[in-house]
């Protein structure tokens, strides 16, 4: 898709309904550290919310796809030299002064709607893996838990109490492996009865 209409600069250009910055035929070249395209901005809003990107996709017809797409692609040997490379990196920091009254999230995964049958297989997050073989990715996991800073969290989850049943058989046929940082398995063993 190319845009081929005027951009206005000093006034809202009613024309302009779509923008595309490069191809993937012809990428903008970047030769030094920087951000591409950047909002920064402030609110001292006391009600309501604050957005500063507002995307909404609505699906009429059969169509598939997504509301926003981030894809990492690395060619270069050795990428990530001293630094980490993220598909899409989301935070919420809560800093010197601030407090939180209600609640704060890195990242909301919310499914949801007014279908009562919606069909199809639903999850809040999926994770997904698309490797060629499983050999050359012995360092790959679906989850990684670290603690970046000084302090650290103990607690792995926080899940509803409906979720944490008695144990109701001693028959523990299955187990679900996970590692530590060090390389470390551990297992959680569940049970099919």
């Amino acid at each position: 898709m190319a845009n081929n209409k005027p951009i206005g600069v000093a006034y809202a250009d009613p024309m302009l309904d779509s923008v595309q910055v490069g191809s993937a035929g012809a990428p903008i070249q970047i030769a030094s550290p920087g951000v591409l395209n950047g909002s920064y901005a402030t609110t001292s809003a006391t009600t309501g919310d604050t957005r500063l990107n507002y995307e909404r996709l609505t699906f009429t017809s059969t169509g598939a796809g997504e509301t926003l797409r981030a894809f990492s692609v690395v060619t270069g040997a050795n990428a990530a030299t001293g630094g980490t490379i993220n598909g899409a990196h989301i935070s919420t920091s809560v800093n010197t002064g601030g407090s939180i009254s209600g609640a704060a999230n890195a990242l909301r995964a919310t499914i949801g709607g007014t279908s009562t049958t919606p069909g199809g297989t639903l999850a809040a997050i999926q994770v997904d893996s698309d490797i060629p073989n499983a050999a050359g990715w012995a360092g790959a996991s679906f989850l990684r838990f670290t603690n970046s800073g000084a302090g650290t969290i103990a607690n792995l989850m926080n899940v509803p109490a409906a979720m944490v049943t008695v144990k109701g058989s001693a028959a523990l046929s299955h187990k679900i492996k996970i590692v530590d940082a060090a390389g470390t398995p551990y297992y959680i063993m569940v049970s099919d009865v």
